[in-house]
């Protein structure tokens, strides 16, 4: 690449110090290298989503017909809490802090993350919060059946499983907030020279973004499931009307944390796209710049519009349009985003391997669900629609087909990277097609169901409700289906060294110093810092 001068990571100059690191199981647990650091919360985050997805395959199992036919209506209720909590904080927040493990010091030409020794505390926090949060399931009373919001009143009258559910986000919010520290200085500071902020792959500025986000919001869900726990222990009357609290106050300081956090788990999605469409389009990314500024944009907006989430509250009218103005506005930088990565299409030279097929496809997908979250924008609407099968659709097209997608689409494009094989294209195509399919049949129904007025977390709906619902259950099988396929057909050969051997650079069009270092990445790159020529234009990736 004509922006990046020779260094000493060029192929047969690679240092490789295979054997300066430990071996076995030495090598994983005190592991501070930042590809193996990455690759575990892979691993990690990709465990918990087959957990999280059993549990959602009960969810529908028992919504295949009406009438209760598996579980009592409190176990479905924490299937669905347990799905929630285990995907967000189990499975799509660790598998992005995963890219970001892998990917940032790579693209930044740093040779590991700022603090290797914090990075792996953060990681192995995680282990004891799964483990304590699985094994709720096994307590008195059961796991949590409040929701994956965890709502009082409810919260205070579940039993043990809830403070088991409390500490397990305690901790996982630390490892969110240490991994977001690491990320900020290693962004701030390990740049190689001559990379100025804005010459950055995007995929680096959602992350310092997503990780200012984490910092900002992660103490307020902290100081929530705090004064839940002290509600139940201690005395105190944060929540509970009896001694004067409020519920309501819970929902405004919850929704206050967890609309941000849905940008959390969305903004590094949209910076993996931007990496990927312009390389399989062979152009520049359109409106870098932009690109930038809309993520921030989307960031600071991200705080003033929590509110949206509780139309049906009692909100005074005032309220109500402020939050509904609000949110309609944040629509603004998100089509701008999706503006420039159809110019960057536009016209190109575009080629359709399974990243780019992810990526076109989050586009499509994202966009539609973007789409019913500015129906839901609308308060006189929102209430006839709030906590129906509308709103189930809704996130999960940003969240399924948004953030999983995105991952799906990293992974075929930085796997050759990491492994030094390359996948199965036809599988890959394979895997696509069928996620794709399986996911519209499951979700696309959805909203039919909420327009009709079905609400969510129910276990039983009367007749009227019945084919759609068999319709859903049906796609989420197939959906379950094809990410197992994912792993035993892709992610397994690629891990054992099965197939083509990767290429330094497998995609004609990619740009980034990432496509420096040959394939697979040596386990130490950049021990001298790469120099950027200064007529470097606004970049790579």
């Amino acid at each position: 690449m004509s922006a990046v001068l020779p260094h000493p990571m060029a192929p047969g100059h690679d240092h490789d110090h295979a054997h300066e690191h430990p071996h076995g199981w030495r090598r994983w647990l005190y592991a501070t290298n930042h590809k193996d650091i990455g690759t575990m919360y892979l691993l990690f985050s990709f465990t918990m989503f087959i957990v999280g997805g059993i549990l959602a395959l009960l969810i529908r199992l028992e919504l295949f017909q009406p009438g209760l036919q598996f579980v009592n209506p409190q176990m479905f209720n924490q299937f669905t809490t347990m799905h929630g909590l285990i995907m967000v904080f189990g499975a799509i927040m660790p598998a992005f802090v995963g890219f970001a493990n892998w990917m940032i010091p790579l693209q930044i030409g740093a040779a590991d993350m700022a603090f290797a020794r914090m990075n792996n505390l953060s990681f192995w926090l995680l282990i004891p919060a799964a483990i304590m949060i699985v094994s709720s399931f096994f307590m008195p009373g059961g796991a949590p059946a409040a929701g994956w919001t965890l709502y009082a009143p409810l919260t205070l009258q579940m039993g043990p499983s809830m403070d088991a559910g409390i500490f397990a986000l305690h901790i996982m919010g630390a490892s969110s907030i240490m991994g977001s520290i690491n990320i900020i200085v290693t962004v701030l500071n390990m740049r190689a020279p001559g990379m100025t902020l804005m010459k950055m792959p995007l995929f680096c500025w959602t992350w310092l973004i997503t990780a200012y986000l984490l910092i900002a919001v992660m103490p307020v869900l902290a100081g929530a499931i705090t004064m839940t726990l002290t509600d139940r222990h201690f005395g105190t009357s944060f929540f509970n009307p009896a001694g004067g609290g409020d519920p309501v106050m819970y929902q405004h300081i919850f929704w206050f944390f967890g609309h941000p956090e849905v940008y959390i788990m969305i903004l590094p999605a949209f910076g993996i796209v931007s990496a990927i469409i312009p390389a399989f389009a062979r152009k520049k990314l359109f409106g870098y710049t932009s690109m930038v500024y809309a993520t921030a944009s989307i960031a600071i907006l991200s705080f003033i519009i929590w509110a949206h989430h509780m139309f049906t509250t009692g909100m005074p009218v005032t309220g109500q349009l402020f939050f509904m103005y609000a949110t309609m506005l944040i629509a603004v930088p998100t089509g701008v985003k999706i503006f420039n990565w159809v110019a960057t299409m536009w016209r190109g030279s575009m080629t359709f391997e399974t990243p780019m097929l992810f990526a076109v496809g989050f586009i499509f997908v994202f966009t539609m669900g973007g789409f019913t979250g500015l129906i839901l924008s609308v308060a006189p609407v929102d209430i006839q629609l709030q906590d129906t099968y509308y709103v189930v659709a809704h996130f999960h097209y940003v969240l399924v087909a948004g953030s999983l997608y995105a991952m799906f689409a990293g992974f075929y494009y930085w796997g050759p990277k990491w492994t030094g094989v390359m996948y199965d294209e036809t599988r890959g195509k394979i895997h696509f097609w069928g996620s794709l399919i399986f996911f519209n049949v499951t979700f696309f129904p959805m909203h039919f169901l909420g327009l009709a007025g079905m609400p969510r977390r129910y276990a039983d709906y009367p007749l009227q409700f019945t084919d759609f619902n068999m319709v859903a259950s049906l796609g989420a099988l197939g959906f379950g289906l094809m990410q197992v396929y994912f792993f035993v057909f892709i992610v397994l050969p690629m891990m054992r060294g099965q197939g083509a051997k990767a290429p330094q650079q497998p995609w004609e069009g990619a740009e980034g110093l990432e496509w420096e270092v040959p394939s697979p990445a040596p386990f130490h790159t950049f021990e001298t810092p790469p120099k950027l020529n200064r007529a470097a234009t606004k970049v790579i990736g």
